[in-house]
C-alpha cells in the first residue's frame, strides 16, 4: 500500500475525497432520521387526544413544545460547532434524539409527551444549523473544483423536508396495521437513530480545532451588505415552516373532525403529501434562479391554501390532499430559497452560527402560527381560521421575498 501511494502521489488525496464524499450521504442519511423522528407524532395526535382527552390547543402546544427546544440548541448550542467540530455537536444530538424517544415510549401520558418533544426539540435544534454546514464542508472536501456548487444546500434542505415527510407516513402505517402504536413506533425509531449516530461517528471531521482562535470566530457575522438579505430570507423561511406547522399539528385532526376519516394511515398520509411533495419540488426545480423560486412558491402556497379551504367548505379528502401536496410544493420553494441564500450571507467563520440564528427564525414560524391557529379556531371555524392564516402567511412572504431579492440586486 505505501509502495502504491509512492507511486500515485494522488491516491491519497483520491481517497481523501472518496471518504469525504461517503460521509456527506452518511451524514444526510442521519438527518432524514431525526428529521422524520421530529414528525412521528403527527397521525398519533388524535390518538394522544383520545388518551387524555385533548382539545386541539392542547395537541398544539405539544407540538409547539418542540419549537421552545429547538430554538433553545440553536440559541446556545447551534454556533458551537464552529469552534469543536462538526460531529462533537451532531453525535450528542442524536443520542439527545434517542433519550426523547425513550421518555415518550416509557412515559405516553401528557407530561411525558411534553418533556419527550422538548427534547426532540433540542436534538432538531443541535442538527439543524450544523448538519447544513457540515454537508456544506464535506462536499467541498470531496468536490474542490465545484466548492460554489448549490448542490450542499439542496441537498441539506431536500433531507430536511424529505425527512420530515417520512415520519408521519411510517407512523400512520404502524398506527394503521400494528399494535400499540405509541409504543412501537417510538422502538422503530430508536434503532434508526442509534444506526444515524454510528453513521456520524464514521464521517469524517472538517473543522481543525487546533486552527481555532476565539477572536477569529463570531457567533453570529454576515458578510458585508448581506444583512437585509439574510433578513428577507429568514422572514421567508419563517412562513415556509408555518405553512408546514399548521398543516403537521392541526392536519390530522382536521382531517379526522372536519373530513371523518378515522383511518390513521390517511393521517399521516395528508402531511407527507405535503412534505413529500415540497421535496420533490426542490429537485424538479433545482436549477431554477431564487427570484423565480419565490414567486413560483408564494403563487403555489397561495393556491394550495385556497384549494384546501374548499376542501373544507364542501368536505373533499381528495381537495384536502391536492391541496396539501400543492402548498407543500410552493412551501418548500420558499424554504430552498431561503435557505440558499441565506447560506450565501455567511461570513466564513461563523458559518454555523449564521445559520444558527435563520433556524432558530425558521423554528419560530413552525410553533408560534400554529399556536395562534389553534386559539383562534377556538372562536371561529377551521374554514374560516384558515383563510385568516393563508392570507396572512402570503401576505407576509410577499412583502419578504421582496426585501430579500431587492437586497440581492445591489
Amino acid at each position: 500500500m505505501a509502495i502504491a501511494a509512492a507511486d500515485n502521489p494522488g491516491l491519497p488525496h483520491a481517497r481523501s475525497q472518496a471518504r469525504h464524499l461517503t460521509g456527506f450521504w452518511l451524514v444526510t442519511g442521519a438527518v432524514v432520521i431525526l428529521q422524520a423522528f421530529a414528525t412521528l407524532p403527527t397521525p398519533l395526535w388524535p390518538l394522544y387526544a383520545q388518551q387524555d382527552a385533548l382539545n386541539p390547543t392542547l395537541v398544539t402546544v405539544a407540538f409547539a413544545i418542540t419549537v421552545v427546544g429547538t430554538v433553545a440548541g440553536l440559541v446556545f448550542f447551534g454556533h458551537l460547532s464552529d469552534r469543536f467540530g462538526r460531529r462533537r455537536i451532531i453525535v450528542p444530538a442524536l443520542i439527545v434524539g434517542v433519550g426523547a424517544a425513550v421518555v415518550m415510549m416509557v412515559w405516553p401520558a401528557y407530561p411525558g409527551l411534553l418533556v419527550g418533544r422538548f427534547l426532540t426539540g433540542l436534538a432538531v435544534g443541535l442538527v439543524a444549523s450544523t448538519a447544513t454546514t457540515y454537508l456544506s464542508d464535506l462536499y467541498r472536501r470531496a468536490r474542490p473544483t465545484n466548492s460554489r456548487s448549490r448542490f450542499p444546500s439542496t441537498v441539506a434542505s431536500i433531507a430536511v423536508l424529505g425527512g420530515l415527510s417520512l415520519g408521519p407516513l411510517v407512523s400512520g402505517a404502524i398506527a394503521q396495521w400494528f399494535t400499540a402504536p405509541l409504543t412501537t413506533s417510538y422502538v422503530i425509531f430508536i434503532v434508526a437513530m442509534i444506526v444515524g449516530t454510528v453513521a456520524v461517528i464514521l464521517s469524517p471531521e472538517t473543522v481543525d480545532r487546533r486552527a481555532f482562535r476565539k477572536e477569529q470566530t463570531r457567533r453570529f457575522r454576515l458578510r458585508e451588505g448581506q444583512r437585509l438579505a439574510f433578513i428577507g430570507a429568514s422572514a421567508v423561511a419563517f412562513c415556509s415552516f408555518g405553512g408546514f406547522g399548521v398543516l403537521l399539528s392541526l392536519g390530522s385532526l382536521i382531517v379526522e373532525n372536519e373530513l371523518h376519516v378515522s383511518a390513521p394511515i390517511i393521517w399521516g398520509f395528508a402531511a407527507f403529501v405535503a412534505l413529500g411533495v415540497s421535496a420533490v419540488s426542490q429537485i424538479a426545480l433545482g436549477g431554477v434562479s431564487p427570484s423565480w423560486m419565490l414567486g413560483l412558491g408564494t403563487g403555489a402556497a397561495a393556491v394550495g391554501f385556497l384549494v384546501i379551504i374548499v376542501g373544507l367548505f364542501n368536505p373533499s379528502l381528495t381537495l384536502f390532499l391536492i391541496g396539501a401536496g400543492v402548498a407543500g410544493a410552493g412551501l418548500g420553494l420558499l424554504f430552498k430559497s431561503a435557505l440558499g441564500v441565506a447560506a450565501t450571507t455567511a461570513d466564513p467563520a461563523s458559518s454555523a452560527g449564521v445559520i444558527a440564528i435563520f433556524f432558530t427564525i425558521t423554528y419560530l414560524g413552525q410553533g408560534l402560527p400554529p399556536v395562534l391557529l389553534a386559539i383562534v379556531t377556538s372562536y371561529v371555524s377551521p374554514q374560516v381560521g384558515l383563510c385568516w392564516f393563508a392570507a396572512a402567511i402570503v401576505a407576509v412572504t410577499l412583502v419578504a421575498a421582496r426585501l430579500q431579492v431587492s437586497a440581492l440586486r445591489k
